[in-house]
């Protein structure tokens, strides 16, 4: 199969997945219009061709199929679901979904304020707010810097047009398109033709912007806890680290037995939840801890987070602990290729990234080699800059702030003074 097609071994049964995916993700939404790359994927499913927004989703109901569109930070993707002899009438409604998208004005509005909705769910969501206000931190107004569905502000400003000035940008170059199904190679044939008869060139997104001095945003909420996420922009997708600060991420923040759910809440009973996530990225990608707590607690939280930051920069995990994240890895590895569905989203992500088809087989060989010291290194390459971003009580807030302003001072490493 060529670049632009990735035909893969079906998963059990008589199932078909699919993603096509376009180089339209949120980070190139032009400056005053964040939320407009997620408004038109909502709006790929709202008409096509000659289905019109209520008959497109009988069709797809009818075919027994489950549809979906989201952009995320790099990537715009159609994921779509169904059985596997119907293939021929799917997989070719799937390309028309980019070569004559239809939604009309009222359905492209409609979409609008069904993500504004969202967003005015999200905003009394502590979680949410604090998610926010680290982004801004990290990213600033720059891409990646904005949630995908983009701003109550922007989005009100986005109007139909702004969607169908859009539209013919879908039928991209870069396009290609993955699939989970029993092999048929005319079909195969005319999806080729037709990814090929694609032409439009995108400009790419720009890179981030540097980050800024400031480490510290809190949003005052009247809500009974308080919400604490410390971010650090790391590295791209497709960099040597890549693997080595997956590992940290899995030590830290996977499952009841991770180092920072066994420290905070099981030892400490600082915090009602806590965990690590890593957003991989064509670009600095952010690698976030986040925690809840009561507001009487967050200062000594707060203490108990960043004395696991400074320990991962000044010691090398045990052997046991090392032992444990790759064991987990692995098994998150096995987990996630269990289906077509999973196989065709990670195939998805490779090409997207220009990584090689066989990515998380490589990565899963190189695993036994890395060392507690080579971890202790990645750490101290990528994890020295942090950013603190706070919600709750302001009275909470104002303590943590203070805190994080002694602390902070005090406790960077040599190495990143």
């Amino acid at each position: 199969m060529s670049a632009r097609l990735r035909w893969l071994e079906p998963g059990f049964g008589d199932v078909m997945a699919a993603r096509l995916v376009l180089p339209l993700g949120s980070a190139a939404d032009p400056p005053g219009q964040a939320g407009l790359h997620q408004l038109l994927a909502g709006s790929l499913t709202r008409g096509c061709g000659n289905h019109d927004a209520r008959s497109f989703a009988e069709w797809i109901e009818n075919q027994g199929a489950s549809l979906r569109c989201e952009a995320g930070d790099d990537h715009l993707q159609i994921m779509l679901k169904g059985v596997g002899s119907d293939r021929h009438v799917l997989l070719p409604q799937l390309l028309e979904m980019v070569e004559q998208p239809a939604a009309s004005g009222e359905q492209i509005e409609l979409e609008r304020d069904l993500n504004l909705q969202t967003l005015q769910r999200l905003e009394e969501d502590p979680f949410s707010r604090a998610q926010d206000r680290l982004r801004q931190l990290m990213f600033g107004d720059g891409p990646y810097g904005h949630d995908p569905l983009g701003t109550t502000a922007s989005l009100q400003q986005l109007g139909s047009q702004d969607v169908v000035t859009q539209r013919p940008r879908l039928a991209n170059r870069q396009a290609f398109l993955v699939v989970s199904a029993a092999q048929d190679q005319a079909l195969a044939d005319d999806l080729e033709q037709r990814l090929q008869r694609f032409t439009h060139d995108s400009a790419g997104a720009p890179d981030p912007l540097p980050q800024g001095d400031r480490s510290w945003s809190a949003d005052p909420l009247d809500t009974e806890q308080t919400v604490l996420m410390v971010g650090f922009r790391s590295l791209p997708v497709q960099h040597a680290d890549a693997l080595g600060l997956r590992l940290l991420q899995v030590h830290l923040g996977l499952g009841m037995s991770c180092r920072l759910f066994l420290r905070l809440r099981e030892e400490l009973g600082l915090v009602y939840d806590v965990g690590a996530e890593l957003a991989m990225r064509r670009t600095d990608s952010p690698f976030i801890w986040h925690l809840s707590t009561s507001a009487d607690q967050a200062c000594g939280a707060l203490e108990a987070l960043l004395d696991e930051w400074q320990r991962l920069l000044d010691e090398t995990l045990a052997e046991s602990q090392l032992e444990l994240a790759k064991a987990k890895l692995r098994g998150q590895e096995a987990m996630g290729r269990q289906t077509g569905a999973q196989r065709a989203e990670r195939q998805a992500f490779c090409q997207a990234y220009g990584l090689p088809s066989d990515f998380h087989a490589q990565a899963m060989n190189q695993l036994e080699a890395i060392s507690a010291m080579q971890l202790q290194q990645v750490a101290q390459r990528w994890l020295q800059q942090p950013c603190l971003s706070g919600s709750g009580p302001a009275a909470s807030l104002h303590r943590v702030e203070q805190h994080w302003q002694q602390r902070l001072s005090r406790c960077l490493s040599p190495a990143g003074q």
